[in-house]
């Protein structure tokens, strides 16, 4: 889409699955790519990935639900790479026990408040580290992984993981109205099944049963998730903002 080259880029959640492929498409495009996620092994591992294909890129280890450790990543980033242009906040966990969600009567508050710490709470932080500076120089776009369980109910997630996916929701039309007139855009995107590691751990009888539920009879591939946050920050997309765009397949359309 060529209006992503030299420009800097920070991906959360950026390790592997859809975070790893949307890292890899800024790269494909020429950005300076900076990947945080938990673990230091494999977010060294995946900016190894890109740098040795040629890509001005950088791993640091974090947790998005912490600020202090977000406030020295953003530092180490922009000392790096230079200034945010791009936040794609991927970075998001959806826990489950022997194969299953815990229904609310048996949930813990301490994973109630782990997944609010890092679906929604991550959000805010690294938006609220990297803005500054977007205001400051008049333009930016920023880019939220939502899901369609954050729009209608999903069997198969808990209930604060689609209580964080509808807050990320309104967290992007808020943004959008507050952040647009210093120039930034801000969207989110709502995946449906993605064909990722982590899904292909699951029941493949369950996998079938949804790829048969979407419009397209197909699980989602991750590059195309990662298309889609490539438009959302391109020029192509320069009056496009407070949406929520559907990367289902057609499944669950509301």
């Amino acid at each position: 889409m060529g209006s992503h080259k030299n420009r800097t880029v920070l991906v959360t959640g950026a390790a592997r699955g859809i975070g790893f492929a949307i890292a890899e498409a800024f790269a494909a495009q020429g950005a300076k790519v900076a990947l945080v996620d938990l673990g230091k092994e494999d977010v060294t591992a995946a900016a190894g990935k890109l740098a040795a294909a040629g890509t001005t890129a950088i791993g640091l280890a974090g947790d998005v639900g912490d600020f202090e450790a977000m406030r020295e990543a953003v530092t180490e980033i922009e000392g790096a790479l230079g200034p945010v242009d791009i936040l794609v906040n991927n970075a998001g966990i959806s826990p489950k026990h022997e194969g299953r969600r815990h229904e609310v009567w048996e949930m813990d508050p301490e994973e109630w408040r782990r997944v609010l710490d890092v679906n929604l709470t991550g959000c805010f932080n690294l938006t609220r580290l990297v803005t500054p500076g977007m205001k400051q120089r008049g333009h930016g776009s920023i880019v939220n992984m939502a899901s369609v369980a954050g729009k209608s109910y999903c069997d198969f997630v808990g209930v604060h993981y689609s209580t964080t996916k509808a807050g990320v929701i309104g967290f992007t039309r808020h943004l959008a109205g507050e952040l647009g007139p210093y120039g930034i855009t801000v969207n989110a995107i709502a995946p449906g099944r993605i064909d990722t590691p982590l899904m292909r751990g699951v029941n493949p009888a369950v996998n079938e049963a949804i790829a048969g539920e979407t419009a397209l009879r197909r699980l989602g591939q991750p590059s195309e998730v990662a298309d889609m946050a490539l438009f959302l920050t391109s020029d192509q997309a320069r009056f496009v903002t407070g949406q929520t765009v559907d990367v289902a397949g057609g499944w669950l359309m509301t």
